[in-house]
């Protein structure tokens, strides 16, 4: 089986699961309450785009441990541990940017003092906090961390992703707000690159887990 047809599979099966419905109605509901009619949209989406590292490490939560025992094992011995802990990984962050894309599709549409560099900030917060919880999730749940200790540490390392300067999260997140107040440098493109080097890392820590201890 190739990626993509795993990706999908896993996509399919996190719906139907319906392990979707937790991370997902959390990120709606709270982004409901935080955004109005008229709030300066570059602000919302740094409130948007910040949501979706937590929520995206949920989903990654949700993705791994959706299919059942049985079932893994036959993808597993029709593709390999590799290819098929990659495609959950990859349908978790899949969903956690089509989140993002509805919350910055209403951020633009509620917000006041929208613009084109404003959209193309949003865009770009929304691909490196998806891409960053994404990075949190690999390597703060299964088969790097298993049982009690995975949801302490998955909440630290949102924490840290969120908070620590110079992060890719945080650097992206603050120049948004910045940008609201009218104070912020340029768009730091830097980034993207450096978000999907820490997802890229961090999927290759779980993947190799997975090899190794066949989980």
């Amino acid at each position: 089986m190739t990626l993509r047809a795993l990706t999908r599979y896993h996509l399919a099966l996190l719906v139907r699961s319906q392990r979707w419905l937790p991370p997902g109605l959390a990120y709606l509901v709270v982004l409901g309450l935080g955004l109005s009619a008229g709030d300066n949209a570059s602000s919302a989406a740094a409130f948007s785009a910040g949501l979706l590292v937590p929520v995206t490490g949920w989903l990654v939560r949700g993705a791994v441990g959706a299919e059942p025992a049985q079932s893994r094992a036959c993808l597993v011995a029709a593709a390999g541990w590799a290819r098929v802990h990659l495609s959950a990984l990859l349908a978790a962050a899949l969903a956690g940017l089509a989140l993002g894309a509805l919350g910055l599709l209403a951020v633009l549409l509620l917000g006041s003092k929208v613009s084109g560099p404003m959209a193309a900030g949003g865009g770009l917060a929304t691909l490196v906090c998806a891409l960053s919880g994404a990075a949190v999730g690999a390597v703060c749940n299964r088969p790097v961390v298993a049982g009690a200790y995975a949801v302490p540490l998955g909440l630290g390392g949102v924490v840290a992703v969120l908070l620590v300067p110079g992060s890719p999260a945080n650097a992206v997140v603050r120049t948004l707000v910045l940008g609201a107040r009218q104070q912020g440098p340029g768009l730091p493109w830097w980034t993207l690159p450096a978000a999907a080097a820490l997802a890229a890392g961090c999927c290759w820590a779980a993947v190799a887990a997975a090899v190794r201890r066949g989980d």
